[in-house]
């Protein structure tokens, strides 16, 4: 029998009680209710029956006990989703929940994803890193059409090689109003990310600053958050208003606000991680805002939420608890039927767990030593990577590779000779930044860094279009929440990937953490819940 813990009779009760009559001992109607979490619910104890729930009780006067009704023992008021989170995130950025599927490059958090979450009131980051100009003005078209009020964002991504294409995308995102960006992979700032904040900025008709352009930064180093939480530095605001990107009194309100609104704190996630761990990371970076926020006193407050290891309403949980403002999803966001992603890797994605992922060197980063975190189980994509990065370590050019290394690399990975897939690289790179064989010229270790990243680069193409012969090159970025999320998941029906819709996994997510939370605070109270209530499973799709 379920009942109040023996030191039940020591705590202080509820000044309710509920009539016999208003209560339900049976299990499944404790589940139903415990789940309704729009009305507040009332636990009582009764010596035959156990545990008892109602959703309304009546106030107990000295006494005036009814004979019939029995005194409450704990209580959980009425908190929903609304419980989680700051009401600021959900505010500025016109989104029902402290939650956002962050983005995936290359289109993996692709058009659909971000509409279907976007219809669902739901902020979504569209994966523009990697992608050309003109597609990314397509995907710009495509969502705004969609939703033409939004919420929705683009991703911003540092591109240390490939500078003009940081910048292009800025431009592209002034020109047609994208009014938030996810900054990822920042070492710093640049003058891209602070023309996107410093060409947004106004005065309202009241004096007070209007913020048009939102940055999310993702961040998983304290100095990289400190850029982003100060204003923008003098110097690179002055370059700006010398080459007439901005205005004087831009430049003036830019030293006034800080360069993002959200900070997102990133621990071990897939893609570009520092593999910092959760519990460490999220309480350093919030440390690191209330120093900055007294320093500056910013009018609305900097936020600061998490992302990398939320994969479960457990982790949701954990992070508010430990004071994020919102939660970011990625890994498990891949598996889902609106993602840009093959049905193959879709598949295999489902089935991940949490040790099927490595490290692996970074297209975008390779001359820098920058790793990624990739599926390797079902992929010969990491340790043919990893080979890559060892060889142009070692060697200086393409021509001072032995000749058996050669011939094994343009057999087992490029399948094509090294002198085609040169030829490939220049005409990919003309159309998408020209300086960068401008810079290969003369510069042998620069040429067969460019190689390497062709397979790097094309590897999660691969992955995305299903291209047949491939599967064993398949680059698969995904984190160790995918894993736990499956396992979550398992017995479900969203073990089936068939069956994963974006909004579904993030209604679950959010319910489950005010379920969790709603849970742990009856716990708290003395009760001891039946175990088939103690967790949130996801037996059917979220309405």
């Amino acid at each position: 029998m379920n009942s109040i813990t023996s030191n039940n009779e020591k705590l202080s009760p509820w000044p309710w009680q509920v009539n016999q009559q208003q209560l339900s001992f049976d299990l499944t109607n404790l589940a139903s209710q415990l789940k309704d979490l729009s009305r507040a619910c009332y636990l009582v104890n009764d010596s035959d029956k156990g545990l008892g729930i109602s959703q309304s009780a009546d106030i107990a006067t000295q006494g005036d006990a009814k004979s019939d009704a029995l005194p409450v023992a704990a209580y959980a008021p009425a908190l929903g989703t609304q419980s989680l989170g700051d009401d600021n995130f959900r505010r500025v950025h016109g989104v029902k929940y402290a939650y956002y599927a962050g983005a995936m490059a290359n289109g993996i958090s692709s058009e659909e994803l971000v509409i279907a979450l976007g219809k669902a009131g739901i902020l979504c980051s569209f994966g523009a890193a990697g992608l050309i100009p003109s597609r990314v003005e397509a995907a710009i078209k495509r969502i705004q059409g969609e939703l033409p009020n939004g919420p929705y964002a683009f991703n911003l991504i540092h591109s240390p090689s490939e500078p003009a294409l940081e910048r292009g995308s800025v431009e592209l995102f002034l020109k047609h109003g994208v009014h938030t960006v996810e900054a990822s992979a920042f070492l710093g700032l640049t003058p891209q990310i602070v023309y996107y904040r410093a060409a947004g900025l106004s005065r309202n008709p009241n004096g007070s600053i209007n913020v048009a352009n939102k940055v999310i930064a993702k961040v998983s180093r304290t100095e990289v958050a400190t850029h982003f939480m100060k204003p923008a530095p003098a110097k690179m605001l002055q370059a700006l208003v010398d080459d007439g990107s901005i205005t004087k009194e831009q430049m003036e309100l830019a030293q006034l606000v800080p360069m993002a609104d959200d900070i997102t704190a990133e621990a071990d996630s897939g893609g570009h991680t520092d593999n910092r761990p959760f519990v460490t990371l999220l309480p350093t970076i919030l440390a690191l805002k209330e120093e900055i926020q007294a320093q500056y006193q910013y009018e609305t407050p900097l936020r600061v939420g998490a992302g990398g290891g939320v994969g479960t309403p457990d982790a949701a949980l954990a992070a508010f608890n430990m004071g994020a403002a919102y939660i970011v999803t990625g890994s498990i966001n891949q598996a889902c039927v609106e993602a840009g992603a093959s049905e193959h890797t879709r598949k295999l994605l489902a089935t991940t767990e949490m040790a099927d992922v490595t490290m692996a060197p970074a297209a975008d980063m390779f001359e820098m030593g920058v790793k990624l975190q990739v599926v390797k189980r079902g992929t010969l994509f990491p340790m043919r990577a990893n080979k890559l990065y060892e060889i142009y370590t070692r060697y200086d050019s393409i021509e001072a590779i032995p000749a058996d290394e050669r011939e094994k690399l343009e057999k087992q990975v490029f399948r094509s000779s090294l002198d085609d897939i040169w030829a490939g690289t220049v005409a990919h790179f003309n159309e998408r930044d020209p300086k960068q064989i401008e810079r290969a010229e003369g510069n042998p270790k620069r040429k067969m860094a460019l190689i390497f990243r062709w397979y790097l680069g094309l590897s999660s193409r691969w992955s995305n279009s299903g291209e047949p012969g491939r599967e064993m090159d398949y680059q698969i970025w995904a984190g160790p929440a995918l894993g736990a999320f499956n396992q979550w998941a398992k017995g479900s029906y969203l073990d089936d990937y068939k069956a994963r819709n974006a909004v579904d996994l993030a209604k679950h997510l959010m319910y489950g953490a005010a379920y969790l939370n709603r849970v742990n605070l009856l716990t708290a109270q003395g009760i001891k819940l039946p175990t088939q209530v103690q967790r949130w499973t996801p037996n059917e799709r979220m309405a």
